[in-house]
């Protein structure tokens, strides 16, 4: 299993703010997907240094939550390791969100830090 990107995720009800704030320092948004696990919207922003940060608006959080996305190339590979390590999956039933170009899931660890483990699916 390969990583093919890593960067802090914000999720929060208010993104329009978080996305404000980011864009005054340096950050643009360079990628938007919608519609996902219900009414989800999650924008890719990146600045000129080459740092990343994903503001993800999710209206169900009691409040803010920072995770870290971690992109692989083998879902599977990545979900076995995790596990393994005694990472649980929060959706029920182990779900995992499949959008046609892509598969993730938020994971957390025993001690409770989580990350969001996505796979983007190419043609």
């Amino acid at each position: 299993m390969k990583i093919t990107s890593f960067n802090p995720l914000i999720l929060t009800k208010d993104a329009e703010s978080a996305i404000a704030l980011f864009e005054a320092l340096g950050f643009e948004r360079r990628h938007m997907k919608t519609g996902f696990s219900g009414d989800i919207t999650s924008v890719s922003m990146k600045n000129s240094d080459g740092f990343h940060v994903d503001v993800t608006k999710v209206d169900t959080l009691p409040g803010d939550m920072v995770t870290i996305r971690v992109n692989v190339d083998n879902f599977e590979e990545a979900y076995e390791l995790l596990t393994a390590r005694g990472f649980k999956n929060i959706h029920e039933g182990d779900g995992v969100t499949n959008t046609g170009s892509s598969r993730a899931t938020m994971m957390v660890s025993p001690s409770g830090f989580s990350i969001s483990l996505v796979q983007h699916i190419k043609d």
